[in-house]
């Protein structure tokens, strides 16, 4: 009897994680539709009371985007615990092989850190869908926020003593590959604290406890300076070793991870900036926002066309997207785009319409939010394509692990 050629994915590898992480960003790229387009007086994010009376009061094209948006929030984050569960399944018994042994001894150690990454997106993603679909789930929010920040150190404590092994093996025993690493594969750690960051600083801007919301702004900022720290210290060094061997094709999407730390860390200093507002003084001026935003929007598509340019360059998407070839990595290029459209939407909202520069909802502004739109729909497509190059009917290829 011959055995049927497996899919890509019975190959897995850390990175596969990336699958569900695109899938809960895609979630939020939803409710930024509800956060931005349905009025919630009373607290900074719509909650479920908010939507329905959105609904209720609406017109045919407000009913239509709250559907639109309801659907999309609940099949992303389905989609997101579905391979998020799937993961750790494969995770856990990839631990009892040689290839993890093998792993835990290279440079791609670092992409275990996929996992916590993936696990406060998931988090992040059931806070969503509670906001979205549980009714009187605000008049009980300020007990689900400590709970919510005990979650998170926990996930950050997992990412810190993954580079605590990492760190100490590689300083105290040498062994960095630097040739395997011409890429920014190296910053995928620092993506996770941002992701545990970003999460903890919820509170500072959703509660109404000063102890609280000053415990989130502590926290959370550690998590900025980590997460900055290691990015620039990964970003530096694969620049040095890129310009020395030449990008690796396989993990060259790792080129635009800067695009969503740059979102996550920018969603956090919202964050923090609001409570900070509101319980202790300290006022951003609506100016000083849009030009952090504008300089935040500025980098991430300076680092979007140098992604570009590579990747082109080397035809990766005739070969890995729309080509018979399959690489894990190309999930990595789903977390840019969803990126693109979520910062996007704060700066066009939080920093041109607040400012006084766009009147919202005006010709210009639908204009601008279908720049976003349009890297969500791409993101949702791009999504559909790998899932069904890399989980569907088995192939004769198999996926080509990121080194």
């Amino acid at each position: 009897m011959t055995n049927k050629p497996a899919r890509p994915a019975d190959n897995w590898a850390p990175l596969y994680f990336l699958a569900s992480v695109g899938a809960g960003g895609l979630a939020v790229t939803f409710f930024m539709w509800l956060m931005f387009w349905v009025p919630h007086p009373g607290q900074p994010v719509p909650v479920f009371e908010d939507i329905a009376r959105a609904f209720a009061n609406g017109g045919l094209l407000s009913k239509a985007m709250i559907i639109g948006a309801a659907l999309g929030i609940a099949g992303f984050a389905y989609l997101n615990i579905k391979m998020y569960v799937w993961n750790v399944g494969q995770m856990l018994r990839f631990k009892k092989t040689e290839s993890y042994a093998k792993l835990m001894t290279t440079n791609a150690e670092s992409q275990m850190a996929a996992f916590p990454l993936a696990t406060a997106m998931l988090i992040n993603a059931l806070f969503v869908l509670g906001l979205v679909f549980v009714p009187g789930l605000w008049s009980v929010v300020e007990y689900l926020f400590p709970l919510a920040m005990i979650a998170f150190l926990a996930v950050g404590y997992i990412t810190l003593k993954q580079l605590g092994a990492f760190y100490g093996r590689i300083f105290g025993q040498g062994g960095f590959n630097t040739a395997a690493n011409n890429n920014f594969g190296q910053a995928l750690p620092a993506f996770a604290l941002a992701m545990t960051g970003v999460g903890l600083s919820a509170p500072a801007a959703l509660s109404g406890s000063v102890t609280v919301a000053g415990i989130s702004v502590v926290v959370s900022t550690f998590f900025f300076v980590a997460s900055a720290l290691i990015a620039v210290i990964a970003i530096f060094q694969g620049i040095r070793d890129m310009m020395q061997h030449g990008a690796s094709i396989d993990t060259a999407p790792t080129l635009t991870i800067v695009v969503p730390l740059i979102t996550i860390l920018g969603i956090l200093t919202l964050r923090q900036s609001h409570g900070l507002h509101v319980h202790f003084e300290s006022h951003a001026a609506v100016g000083d926002v849009l030009v952090t935003l504008t300089q935040f929007v500025s980098i991430q598509l300076l680092f979007l066309g140098l992604g570009w340019a590579v990747l082109s360059r080397q035809g990766y998407y005739k070969r890995f997207i729309a080509g018979a070839d399959n690489s894990v990595g190309s999930y990595a290029l789903v977390c840019p785009g969803v990126a693109m459209s979520v910062m996007l939407q704060f700066w066009i909202n939080k920093g041109l319409v607040e400012a006084g520069v766009l009147a919202k909802f005006s010709t210009g502004y639908w204009v601008l939010s279908a720049v976003a739109v349009a890297f969500q729909i791409a993101m949702i497509a791009l999504v559909f394509t790998l899932n069904r190059k890399h989980f569907a009917a088995p192939r004769t290829t198999v996926a080509v692990p990121a080194e």
